[in-house]
């Protein structure tokens, strides 16, 4: 089951996962992917960029709405 604010799930790294500002910290694997696919779950920065990718699956990440301003 997707969590608050979460728009899409991927976990075969073409689709992303969009979420807001309320989901942040942003970490991997998230709340909707299978249990049987987990790796160490891991905080990605994401606020400055408004996208980041898992460096142990491969999964993208996009902030709605873009970077977040002052949070660099």
């Amino acid at each position: 089951m997707s969590g608050p604010g979460i728009v899409a799930a991927a976990t075969d790294g073409l689709a992303p996962v969009v979420v807001t500002a309320k989901d942040l910290p942003v970490f991997c694997p998230n709340k909707s992917m299978p249990r049987w696919s987990s790796h160490p779950r891991v905080f990605l920065e994401i606020a400055p960029t408004g996208e980041v990718m898992c460096p142990y699956c491969g999964t993208r990440y996009v902030l709605e709405g873009g970077p977040l301003p002052g949070r660099h």
